[in-house]
């Protein structure tokens, strides 16, 4: 591990948050604390701003809270929202990036037809589609990347089956949630038994006991989603067989195998079930269903291309192929063929397989991560209880990132498949400019994570909601949610709140390892609705600008299942204490 040090320019002394600095009342400091969450929501699903508008004014507005009630001084709130730009840009949409790339080099060489014909003969059925690519292969890569990976290489695989884009990119926000807690490589669990004291296996243990319930359901709403009620009427049956599949390996694995390798374990367990039962069974009203997202999906299409202001790219303009001519293809597949179209996603999860679960390369990698201090923010900030923050130094994990190693991947497969560094080079230079207005929201969305947490408001928001006393087993996963919702990222929301949890539970008699299993659990169903992950989903399908439409297609579930997971882990607390391990 490098550290690279930077001499930080003078600035005033330590800054500690207050947490009740309005009027010494916590709930008036926790609603001014809200501010910028509300400008961004409002900003988002009622006034319609692009995103990055609605980014860069929730900064200011967390600018500004930060220094007139927080007493933050304007220097280090500023620094903090450059911190988190830069976190922003790398590894998130590093990650992302090298997750498109990867695609447009199998569009470009014509293979990702033979890839689209291959899940063609699984299933030519839209709705199990969603299933098998959304649900199963999209935990599949949550396991061993995460960060916002799925969304972005499942969303334009479903638009190239047909989606239309606003369709794809709820789909798979939605279908992400089922597999957050347990992603790259059981990351949030990880952290939140390095930060609690609590052995990591035990809160996966617990975590394992509710998330697997939200899970088993996922399948039917993503049918709902995709072929409306006589979808679920018709599809159920998969449905349930690849939700119960997923949920019972993942109890399992949670439970009494291995933290880590959930997910794998969970997705491969669904994948099998479907196309097991799928060799016995097949839905009906499989004509209809393609007629109807062929439909929906040139209604949506004519509506973005009579938009000038709306970036359309990459799968919203380049599949038009007929049901039939994928059909013809489909039965022209040789075992070769097949193999050859999925050979980029089985380099990714061998790469990723290696890298994370080897021992030796996973620590070879992480030794090249640079840990820099943040020049004029690093040593000035201090937790809530006085301690200086860790939160200062960024880490430039540049060969060990996700993204990094999607980026090896798609240069492999360039190769491969005969396009060359010439042909690579042009998608590089294509995705670059079509991304730009992404890059800069998901900068902004981060720099506002950072200035929230750095400043004290995020904390205070949690410690309001945690002081309900008993009651507060009941709304815990609330602040995963928020957590989540905030920063994108499960992570990210066990190092706000996992302590926090701890001690309310302590403070409130109820079981601590149970609470901060519920902040991970929360924080599933919160990241459909982070302003990172909509834009990613956003940039996936060539629907840049209209984030707003999918932040009104996914909050309601998100809401839904939020408000399922409060009532289970209140139950949990109480009733039905049997169920936890």
């Amino acid at each position: 591990m490098t550290t690279l040090l930077l001499v930080p320019a003078a600035v005033p002394s330590a800054y500690q948050p207050d947490l009740s600095p309005v009027a010494d009342s916590l709930a008036l400091s926790a609603l001014i604390a809200l501010l910028p969450l509300v400008t961004v929501f409002v900003t988002l699903g009622v006034l319609k701003w692009k995103a990055h508008w609605a980014g860069l004014s929730a900064v200011l507005v967390a600018i500004i809270v930060a220094a007139v009630f927080f007493g933050m001084p304007v220097q280090l709130a500023a620094l903090a929202a450059t911190q988190g730009a830069a976190f922003g840009l790398f590894p998130i949409m590093w990650i992302v990036f090298t997750a498109i790339l990867l695609y447009q080099v199998t569009v470009r060489s014509g293979h990702f037809e033979d890839l689209r014909a291959t899940f063609h003969l699984i299933s030519d059925d839209p709705r199990i589609q969603a299933i098998i690519i959304a649900f199963c292969f999209g935990g599949l890569l949550e396991a061993l990347a995460g960060f916002g990976a799925p969304v972005a290489i499942t969303g334009v695989m479903l638009m190239a089956l047909g989606f239309s884009p606003l369709r794809a990119a709820a789909v798979v926000l939605l279908a992400n949630t089922a597999p957050v807690a347990f992603g790259a490589i059981g990351t949030p669990i990880v952290t939140a038994g390095n930060l609690t004291g609590i052995p990591y296996q035990e809160i996966g243990a617990y975590v394992g006991h509710q998330t697997p319930i939200l899970a088993a359901f996922v399948p039917l709403l993503l049918v709902l989603m995709a072929g409306g009620r006589r979808g679920v009427r018709e599809t159920w049956p998969v449905a349930v067989v690849v939700g119960l599949a997923f949920a019972i390996a993942q109890w399992i694995s949670a439970t009494w195998i291995s933290v880590e390798l959930t997910d794998i374990i969970a997705s491969l367990a669904g994948l099998a079930a479907a196309v097991l039962f799928l060799r016995v069974w097949q839905p009906s009203g499989r004509e209809e269903a393609l007629a109807v997202m062929h439909a929906d999906r040139e209604r949506e299409l004519a509506l973005v291309g009579g938009e000038g202001n709306i970036a359309v790219s990459g799968p919203a303009s380049d599949f038009n192929v007929s049901a039939d001519e994928l059909e013809e293809r489909a039965r022209g597949l040789t075992k070769g063929r097949m193999l050859f179209a999925l050979f980029p996603y089985l380099l990714v999860i061998a790469v990723f397989s290696v890298a994370k679960l080897v021992p030796p390369v996973k620590e070879a990698l992480t030794g090249t991560d640079i840990k820099i201090p943040w020049p004029g923010l690093d040593g000035e900030i201090l937790t809530a209880s006085g301690e200086v923050s860790g939160a200062t130094t960024y880490t430039l994990a540049w060969l060990s990132s996700p993204g990094s190693m999607l980026l090896v991947c798609g240069l492999i497969v360039a190769f491969v498949y005969g396009i060359g560094i010439s042909g690579w080079a042009g998608e590089v230079a294509a995705i670059a400019h079509k991304m730009r207005f992404a890059f800069l929201t998901v900068a902004s969305m981060l720099a506002l994570a950072y200035v929230m947490n750095l400043s004290g408001q995020t904390i205070t928001i949690g410690t309001w909601i945690a002081g309900t006393g008993a009651a507060f087993a009941f709304l815990s996963p609330t602040l995963g949610w928020i957590g989540t919702a905030v920063t994108g990222s499960d992570t990210s929301a066990n190092a706000l709140f996992a302590t926090l949890q701890q001690s309310a539970a302590q403070t409130a008699g109820i079981d601590p390892t149970l609470l901060v299993a519920a902040n991970t659990s929360g924080g599933v169903v919160g990241k459909m609705i982070s302003p990172q992950n909509l834009t990613i989903a956003a940039t996936a399908v060539g629907l840049i600008g209209r984030e707003s439409d999918i932040l009104r297609k996914v909050l309601p579930w998100s809401i839904g299942l939020i408000i399922a997971m409060c009532i289970l882990v209140g139950l949990q607390s109480t009733v039905l204490a049997w169920m936890l391990p």
